[in-house]
Parts: C-alpha cells; structure tokens; sequence
C-alpha cells in the first residue's frame, strides 16, 4: 500500500520537504517549526518582525530563529492557526540544519582574554600611572 498524503478529518496531512520548499514566494509562503508546516503567507503583512524574516525562512526550517526570538505566549497561540500540517517523518533528516558544534576552548579563553582580563590590566596600569603621576607633582 502507498503513503497517503491527503488525510481525512482528524488525520495528520504530511507534507513533503520538496513542497514546502517550493513554497516560497509572496503567493505562498510556508516554513517549518518543529517539523510543523505553517502557512504564513497571510501573516507576512502583520508580522511585527517584518515579512523580511518569515521571507528569509520561507520553504525551509525556521525552528532556530524562531525560538532564538522568544515569541510570547501570544504569538504561540496565534502561530497554532497557521499550521496545516506536518513534515513527512523520512524527510525530518533531510531538513538542513546549522553546525551545532560547542566553541572550541581557545576560543572561550579568548572570550575571557579579550572581554575581561586586558580591561582589567589596562584600568590597573592607568590607576598605577595616575598614583605615580599625583605622587610626584605633590
């Protein structure tokens, strides 16, 4: 038996990556949260980010962004209305997803170095040069 994808009511209607990334135009605009496909293109006006950034995620996977965000509670609730259906589960892997990789440690103790420690020899130097300076005009 072949997948179905036209579901009767109630059913989950899946959606191919394929599809959803045609859909990317100012006619039809649907990205992807957390393997949900939600059709934006209604929104694109009222969207208080601006429709640049739905535009920007169109036809792919917006997860990221969109948590990175912190959408309120609201905005959750009103996301819900524009769901029409879900990513097919063999093409949850397809979906491109940015390099998770933790920040190597010179980078994290160049963090540390640049942001923290040069600030603070720098302040101890001046304070040092500003004691010799008023030690010696006295």
């Amino acid at each position: 038996m072949g997948e179905k994808d036209q579901s009767s009511p109630g059913e989950v209607k899946y959606y191919r990556l394929s599809e959803i990334e045609q859909q990317n135009s100012f006619k039809s605009t649907w990205i992807i949260i957390h393997n949900k496909v939600y059709d934006v293109t209604k929104f694109l006006e009222e969207h208080p980010g601006g429709e640049e950034v739905l535009r920007e995620q169109a036809g792919g996977d917006a997860t990221e962004s969109f948590e990175d965000v912190g959408h309120s509670t609201d905005a959750r609730e009103m996301a819900k209305d524009m769901i029409i259906g879900e990513l097919h589960p063999d093409d949850w892997e397809k979906i491109v997803k940015p390099e998770v990789s933790p920040k190597p440690e010179t980078f994290k103790d160049s963090d540390f170095w640049s942001n923290w420690l040069i600030p603070l020899l720098a302040a101890g130097v001046v304070t040092m040069m500003y004691r010799m300076y008023s030690s010696e005009s006295q």
